[in-house]
């Protein structure tokens, strides 16, 4: 049995769906970052997917999902800087 795309484009799905899960039912800050980079790493699976099976020898998606790494590395230094102000605000 190999595995083709329709194997990991439902493990982005699965994923995304866990993330969104997530993000929609915390209450604590962390907790939502976690889920939306549970779901920026599903769009990253699918990324590399499609690239791998409709461009085997292009780095367009591959380019793309490390453009995503980069958007959500910074995401989470914005939120933990959010997260760390209003703690020094409030105590």
């Amino acid at each position: 049995m190999t595995i083709g795309l329709g194997h990991y484009l439902a493990l982005g799905a699965a994923l995304f769906l866990i993330g969104l899960f997530g993000a929609l039912t915390r209450r604590n800050v962390i907790g939502i970052l976690m889920s939306i980079e549970l779901m920026f790493n599903a769009a990253n699976i699918n990324l590399a997917a499609f690239n791998r099976y409709l461009h085997p020898g292009g780095v367009a998606g591959m380019t793309v999902a490390l453009f995503v790494i980069t958007v959500a590395a910074a995401e989470v230094v914005v939120g933990l800087a959010l997260v760390l102000a209003i703690y020094r605000n409030a105590g």
